[in-house]
C-alpha cells in the first residue's frame, strides 16, 4: 500500500516514539496494514512524506543514485545572497563530505525582518541535509518545509491529511 501524508509539525516520523509524541502512523488509525514512513522529516519539519509496505520501493526513494528529487522551502534568518545560492547549487562540505550540486532558488527576502526564504532542490537524503547546508553558510532555518518528492506533491492536502497514491504516481 502506498499513501501520500502531509506531516504537520510536531510530529515524528516514526512508528513508535518512547516519550509518547505524535507519530506519523496515528494519522492512519483505519488502514490495517502495517505502514512506515520512507526516510525521515524532522519533528518540527512539514510536508511530503510517503508512507508504505513495500520495503523494495522505500529503498529505491531513499538512495541517492537513483536521483529523486525532493524540493524544500526554507525560511531561515539572514539575508541570502546569490553567492551562497552559487553554494547551495555547487555543493556543499558538511562533516567533511561535499553535498551533491542542488537546485535553488531565493523566492524572498525581508530586510527588516532579516530573514529569507529559499527554495531548494536536493537529490540525496543525509540526516538533517537541508537545515545543515543553511547552518554551514550562516543561515539558521527557522521554518523548514518539504514541497515535492519525485512528482508528488500537497496539492490538496492540509497538515496532517493523507491520500492512497494512485498506481502511475508508484509507478513514475
Amino acid at each position: 500500500v502506498y499513501f501520500l501524508l502531509y506531516k504537520p509539525r510536531n510530529t515524528i516520523s516514526a512508528v513508535s516514539d518512547d516519550k509518547e509524541r505524535r507519530v506519523v502512523t496515528d494519522f492512519f488509525g483505519g488502514v490495517s496494514q502495517r505502514i512506515y514512513p520512507v526516510g525521515r522529516l524532522d519533528y518540527d519539519t512539514t510536508g511530503v512524506l510517503i508512507m508504505t509496505n513495500d520495503g523494495e520501493l522505500s529503498q529505491q526513494l531513499m538512495h541517492p543514485k537513483y536521483h529523486i528529487p525532493k524540493t524544500y522551502v526554507a525560511k531561515v534568518k539572514g539575508m541570502v545572497d546569490p553567492m551562497s545560492i552559487k553554494k547551495l547549487e555547487r555543493g556543499i562540505k558538511i562533516d567533511g563530505k561535499k553535498t551533491a550540486p542542488a537546485k535553488a532558488n531565493l523566492i524572498s527576502a525581508d530586510r527588516v525582518k532579516q530573514t529569507s526564504i529559499v527554495e531548494l532542490t536536493i537529490y540525496e537524503g543525509r540526516n538533517r541535509q537541508v537545515k545543515n547546508m543553511f547552518m554551514a553558510l550562516g543561515f539558521p532555518v527557522q521554518k523548514l518545509k518539504r514541497e515535492t518528492y519525485g512528482s508528488l506533491n500537497l496539492e490538496g492536502l492540509k497538515p496532517g491529511e493523507w491520500r492512497e497514491l494512485k498506481s502511475f504516481e508508484v509507478n513514475s
